[in-house]
Parts: structure tokens; sequence; C-alpha cells
């Protein structure tokens, strides 16, 4: 495999300027400088996390550490390159999406079972079993975790109201990795699996007529200028994962490591509410945009968790014997069978 270049870079810069007739010698302190690719746009609350990050590793590490967020894939990686972009250096962090990333390792894809977790509080306990292999992932894909926010409850955004689920029967429907697709498929519909970046071009020109995803990406995408409605089905979840290349991380002082490892656990928790908040300002959003909230009967959502039942068995079959530990000991903290 070819490997790009590093480019965590070393700044340590003299400038010589003259003022009134006297040279001024400058020396920046020397320093490491980090580019963090996300494919989100700068008004993405997981954009204005990294950012909100990023300044706050400039404060606790004295300026010794800088990183710059290059928004809405500006730097020419999609979201389901990020895995192996970070593992070959090619951009030293990037904010990854687990659950597109399960071509390379399957297990990524755990919060993505259809209905497996039903609230955020839920996905704590899950990833409270599921982080630890999460890390081993990173490290064997030379990288460490420094955070995880997840993306706020999911719904499918359609062109047509129905509340019962032959409604929906064939529509071509936008997801973003293959157990999304399956589910949408097991519910009748078509899924297309489409990376963000080249959603809103499929919905303009009715390649697809629906998006599975969240509120938040469904205001980016401006989706009240194709779509009429959204059901909150609350199917599937998933989360950003900052990380950062590990031939990187070690080039960093094991000061400015602890420092930064401390920053990420504190923030995190207020990344999390921000995520929650985040689903109720954008599905307010929405509907003032044009669109109609519906809430999926129970009836239909009774049928949605019957047609998608197998699908967990389908995951472990492809995630192996780690898969089946995590969620049994996940549904009996919840007092599931």
């Amino acid at each position: 495999m070819k490997l790009g270049r590093r480019t965590a870079l070393k700044a340590g810069v003299g400038a010589g300027v003259t003022l009134l007739g006297a040279p001024v010698i400058v020396q920046a302190q020397a320093g490491t400088k980090l580019d963090l690719s996300t494919v989100w746009p700068d008004g993405n609350f997981h954009t204005k996390n990294c950012k909100l990050f990023a300044e706050e590793v400039g404060k606790v590490t004295n300026g010794q550490v800088q990183i710059t967020v290059h928004a809405g894939g500006s730097l020419g990686y999609k979201g389901p390159e990020h895995l192996n972009a970070v593992r070959d250096g090619l951009v030293p962090m990037a904010d990854v999406l687990n659950i597109q990333q399960v071509g390379e390792a399957p297990l990524l894809g755990i919060e993505g079972v259809p209905f497996l977790v039903g609230n955020p509080d839920e996905l704590k306990v899950l990833q409270k079993y599921a982080m630890p292999e999460f890390v081993k992932i990173a490290t064997k894909y030379n990288q460490t975790i420094l955070y995880t926010v997840p993306w706020p409850t999911q719904y499918i955004h359609a062109k047509v109201k129905t509340d019962k689920l032959d409604g929906m029967k064939g529509l071509k429907i936008r997801v973003p990795d293959r157990q999304a697709g399956d589910m949408v498929n097991a519910l009748g519909m078509v899924g297309v699996q489409i990376p963000w970046g080249e959603t809103v071009p499929a919905l303009a020109s009715g390649a697809v007529v629906g998006v599975t995803t969240s509120s938040v990406s469904g205001v980016d995408g401006k989706f009240w200028e194709f779509l009429k409605y959204f059901y909150r089905t609350n199917h599937v979840w998933s989360s950003q994962i900052v990380t950062i290349n590990n031939d990187t991380w070690k080039k960093i002082s094991p000061a400015n490591q602890k420092a930064i490892t401390e920053l990420a656990a504190k923030l995190q928790p207020d990344f999390w509410k921000v995520s929650v908040d985040a689903d109720t300002a954008s599905s307010k959003r929405l509907v003032e945009g044009g669109m109609e909230l519906i809430e999926v009967p129970p009836a239909m959502l009774k049928e949605m968790r019957e047609k998608t039942a197998g699908l967990e068995k389908a995951f472990t079959d492809r995630a192996g014997p780690v898969s089946v530990e995590i969620i049994a000991k996940y549904k009996k903290d919840l007092g599931r069978s």
C-alpha cells in the first residue's frame, strides 16, 4: 500500500522585519501544526465541536499544538476514507463516522443495528462495552481515539406521507452504510448507499426520493427544498470519532498528550448535550422550512421492528463473537432478554 505524506508539521520560524529602520527578530515558538479533516460543513454541530476542541487544545498546550479544522471535505477525503487516511498519515486527524468504516472493521457498525438503541442513555451503556474494542480497532489502524460524539436520533426523510409501511414500498432512499441499506431493503424500500457529499445532488437529480439521516443533516442539506416529510423512526444510531495518527501522536510531548486527553474527556459530555440540543433545534428548522414531522404510528413502528429483527444476527455474523458478547452485556444492563 502506498503511504501518503505525514502532515504533522513542525513550525519554528524566525522572521526578520524592520521597524523604524531597526531590525527586529520575531521567533515563533516551536509547535506542532495538525490538520483535522471532516466532511461536515461549518454550520454542523460536529464541526463546531471540532473547532472548539482545536481552540481549547491550543490553550491547554500553550500554543505548542495547533489544530486546523478543514470542514466540508475540503481536504478531498470522503467520510468512508477517513479511517485509512489517518492510518496512512495522509491526514493527521479526522472526524470519523463509525458506521461508514464497517468494510474495514465490521464491529464499528454496532450502533447501527436497527432498533437496538432507543435513546442517548442507552447508547452510553452500549458504548461502555463497545469502546474498549473500538480502541483496539483504532490501534490496529495506527490511531488513537480522542473523543466520540453521537449523531441525534435518526429519521426517514421522504416525499410521501403515509401511516402504513406499504406506503413507502419501492422508494429509493439514500443510506450512509451497508447496514442501513439492509434495514431499508428489509422494510420494502430500496437502499442506495451514497456518501454525504453526494446526497443533495442525488436528491436534486431524482436518483433518490428520500434520505435516512438525522434532522441535523436534513438542515445541512436543506431538505425542505426537495422533501416534504420526516418520520421519527429512531431506527439506528451512529457516532463521530475524532482520532489522531499514532506516528503524529508520539511526536507530541507526554505533558501535552496528557493535557489533550484530559481536555477531550472533559469536553465529551458537553458535546453529547450539544447533540441532543441540535436535534431539537434542527427538527424545528425543518418544520420552519416547510416539512412536516410525522410521529410513526405504533402499528407501523411494530411492523418495522418485526421486519428488521433478523438484522442483529446478520450483524453479529459479520462482526464476530465479540459483538455477541457486547450486545448480551448491554441488554443485561437494560434488563432485556
